[in-house]
């Protein structure tokens, strides 16, 4: 008998902070989690670096990116689709 183990893929959604970088763009996640002490909910960001093999990602877009293998020091996501079209750097400054 043969198991065939899947691999489940991360995922997550955020928006694009910088697209400074060669094919590689700065993805900030924001989730709200449960503060114990409180009793309140607080946000939670963090950013992952991802690769954008088009370069077509620009500052403000909302997209999806997947865990994929170390593709360098810092990137192991990358983008798998661009959910909604940003408005530029005004929106991703905001803060």
């Amino acid at each position: 008998m043969e198991e065939t183990t899947k691999k489940i893929i991360k995922t997550k959604v955020g928006t694009v902070v910088s697209d400074a970088m060669d094919k590689t763009v700065v993805v900030r996640v924001e989730r709200r989690v449960l503060e114990p002490e409180f009793k309140k909910y607080v946000s939670r960001r963090k950013k992952f670096f991802a690769h954008d093999e088009k370069n077509e990602c620009s500052v403000g877009d909302v997209v999806r990116i997947e865990e994929t293998r170390p593709l360098s020091r810092h990137k192991s996501w990358r983008v798998v689709q661009i959910v909604k079209k940003g408005f530029g750097k005004e929106v991703a400054l905001k803060e």
